[in-house]
């Protein structure tokens, strides 16, 4: 099967094949995902790290690549950011009490993605990626956005420091969800993305023994099968149960319209 990811940032996208996005992801029965990079990362840099990953999802996963909207201050590799947490217009994930510069904008993207290139069921983030998802997911319960994620999975993700997302905390998140650290994690500390576990009812927590990436070894192979599996169940277990409501709704209709025809 050929790999259907795409790729996206604020002015152009990518598509697998000649058959609308919509009508693909429906026809193969398989999820679709919005994928968000970390800190200084790029939508085709964090599709690459985890190709491994990826490839062990094939079957019931599409993901779509999306590149924040800001360029991040150059410091070896160059990338982009969702936002910036510090006056001097970088971000750090442990800086408590800072701004959110950008952070509109790059929801703004967000959401426009969602709607333009669903639908979509879940969301995936690493490190500041991760942040933003969980943000998201928080924005979703409130209903303050029009991103309605079914499950997430966030990876070195944490809770952001900025002042205005202090209250994103606040009601516990009911929605399925993995989140992935590592115990020697320097950049992000368990501590951290444990914390952020702790914002969902009843959340998953996968470890592994390294330190801030994305792990796709064979001992994390089957725990994401398992995890997307059941995400893929309960979504067309609700898709069968809708479509069978529509179909009953639109034979009542015409059954009263014939009823009022005989009249």
């Amino acid at each position: 099967m050929p790999d259907c990811d795409t790729t996206t940032n604020a002015s152009s996208s990518s598509s697998c094949g000649t058959i609308g996005s919509n009508e693909k992801n429906q026809k193969n029965d398989k999820l679709k995902v919005l994928a968000l990079h970390g800190y200084r990362q790029t939508a085709e840099s964090f599709k690459s790290k985890i190709g491994s990953f990826r490839k062990y999802l094939n079957k019931y996963v599409d993901f779509v690549f999306v590149t924040a909207p800001h360029i991040a201050p150059v410091e070896g590799d160059s990338g982009n950011s969702w936002w910036f947490n510090k006056d001097d217009g970088t971000f750090k994930g442990t800086n408590l009490d800072g701004p959110a510069i950008g952070f509109e904008k790059s929801l703004r993207l967000i959401e426009e993605v969602w709607e333009t290139q669903g639908p979509f069921q879940g969301i995936l983030g690493f490190s500041q990626g991760a942040c933003f998802a969980g943000i998201i997911c928080s924005l979703a319960v409130r209903s303050m956005t029009s991103i309605n994620p079914r499950f997430a999975l966030l990876a070195s993700g944490f809770r952001s420091g900025s002042l205005v997302h202090r209250n994103a905390y606040e009601q516990k998140i009911q929605i399925p969800s993995l989140h992935i650290y590592g115990e020697t994690d320097e950049i992000i500390p368990k501590e951290m993305s444990l914390a952020l576990a702790e914002c969902f009812d009843e959340p998953n927590v996968l470890s592994h023994s390294g330190g801030h990436y994305f792990p796709a070894t064979a001992n994390q192979k089957q725990i994401y099968i398992d995890f997307f599996q059941d995400q893929l169940q309960d979504y067309l277990e609700a898709k069968e149960i809708a479509e069978a409501s529509l179909a009953n709704m639109i034979e009542l209709k015409t059954a009263n319209n014939d009823e009022s025809d005989n009249e």
